[in-house]
């Protein structure tokens, strides 16, 4: 019974962060996912996290955080896309490819067109067209009213055009 307490105490601290985060108080939001990652760390917590220090321009703690999430559930897709998404935004985006399809393959992931939509955004980076097309019509087959996507999709066919 002391082990559900502190579980639903852990999930009502990660809650509580993640709407302190989405109102923009950073320090408030890092400070309950770290109690909630004292009270009982999870593979959850800990990308939220890193999620806050990103938004403060912390992108290499952010990944630290990824790899704690690793360390706890290996088959817990989001750590490896968002890393991808930080490597992505530190401009290293070979790096970047091998993160994001092991999203891809990941067991456990949610949503699942987050790790096709920014391998898209690498190829097309890269200038590798066709490539970046394969990938966004991967992310739609997840989210198949994704704009973004759809946007991309359109833009990159016109290019073969």
């Amino acid at each position: 019974m002391a082990d559900e307490r502190v579980k639903l105490r852990a999930m009502a601290l990660c809650q509580e962060a993640y709407q302190a985060q989405m109102t923009g108080n950073l320090d408030r939001a890092i400070d309950l996912y770290t109690q909630s990652i004292e009270a009982m760390p999870t593979a959850e917590a800990y990308p939220f996290r890193g999620w806050a220090y990103s938004y403060k321009g912390r992108i290499d703690d952010a990944v630290a955080e990824c790899h704690k999430a690793i360390a706890i559930v290996p088959d817990f897709g989001n750590p490896y896309n968002d890393i991808g998404a930080y490597l992505m935004a530190k401009g290293e985006l070979g790096e970047a490819i091998e993160w994001l399809e092991t999203a891809k393959k990941a067991p456990r992931y949610e949503p699942r067109h987050f790790p096709f939509m920014n391998l898209g955004r690498v190829y097309e980076a890269k200038g590798m067209v066709l490539k970046a097309i394969e990938e966004f019509e991967g992310a739609l087959r997840f989210d198949p009213d994704n704009l973004f996507c759809r946007r991309k999709l359109a833009e990159l066919r016109a290019m073969l055009n």
